[in-house]
């Protein structure tokens, strides 16, 4: 076995070295492409000179000249953006105000809703600011149908002249008498004067003070008629100014009348036990 196997051995390497040389001598078959050489003789000077760069440098650099042609079609940008048109400058000039939607009045915001067993708004600790004016958990309201009586009021009266708004106020502050009133105020109203109706109890505040004299009852008001009537028998701020009861000292004590003492009762005597 073993010569066989150097013999196979001798043949590969034979078939290489003849598969090498076959190919080494094909590729010397190839020609080897040709170069040319060039002299330098031959070589001419061809480098531009400093003033020819120069002079093309500034070409370069030199900002053309835009068109003077001003009516030239210009091409759009952004023609897909919208460009407002030019506002001319001027005086402003205000328009006259346009005409009610109806020939009634103008539009009134609504009322607000308020539930079916609603009965006024009770507002307690009153304090009466004036004749027909009632101050109290921020709000003033003044009484519906009466125009009220400022403190600064005076009244005349057969040539005589009084403060009658201050006594007015004096009036109704005695008739309240930090009683609660319930007013047709709505509670999420917004604080400020507020014309509404009130009660204390089952007493119309207005009418009483319209039947009183202390107050004046609107022509159109539902205490137009009272009104009238306290007029004409000279109640309130309508008549006289109420008598004062003047007390003035004097060498006996004072000015009143003297009252005698009732009699003594009779002593009774108590039988001895």
């Amino acid at each position: 076995m073993r010569p066989a196997a150097i013999a196979i051995a001798a043949a590969g390497f034979g078939i290489a070295t003849l598969l090498v040389t076959l190919g080494g001598q094909r590729l010397a078959a190839i020609e080897a492409p040709s170069v040319d050489v060039i002299d330098e003789a031959d070589i001419e000077d061809v480098a531009p000179s400093e003033t020819e760069n120069t002079a093309a440098i500034e070409a370069e650099t030199e900002p053309q000249a835009l068109p003077t042609d001003t009516n030239a079609a210009a091409r759009p940008v952004a023609p897909e953006d919208v460009v407002p048109p030019p506002v001319e400058q001027g005086g402003l000039v205000r328009e006259a105000p346009r005409a009610p939607l109806s020939e009634l009045s103008l539009a009134l915001p609504p009322k607000p809703k308020m539930p079916g067993d609603w009965d006024g708004t009770t507002l307690f600790r009153p304090v009466a600011s004036a004749a027909g004016l009632i101050e109290a958990k921020g709000f003033s309201v003044a009484i519906s149908g009466v125009s009220a009586v400022d403190t600064s009021e005076t009244c005349s009266f057969e040539g005589k002249e009084w403060n009658c708004g201050v006594r007015a106020r004096t009036a109704f502050r005695s008739f309240l008498r930090s009683r609660a009133v319930v007013c047709d105020v709505p509670p999420d109203a917004e604080r400020g004067v507020i014309v509404a109706r009130c009660r204390v109890g089952k007493q119309d505040v207005g009418e009483w003070l319209v039947a009183n004299g202390w107050a004046r009852a609107d022509a159109d008001g539902p205490y137009a008629e009272a009104g009238q009537k306290a007029e004409t028998e000279k109640k309130g701020i309508f008549g006289a100014a109420p008598e004062r009861i003047e007390m003035t000292l004097s060498p006996s004590g004072t000015s009143l009348p003297e009252v005698e003492a009732p009699p003594a009762e009779p002593a009774v005597e108590v039988p001895a036990q």
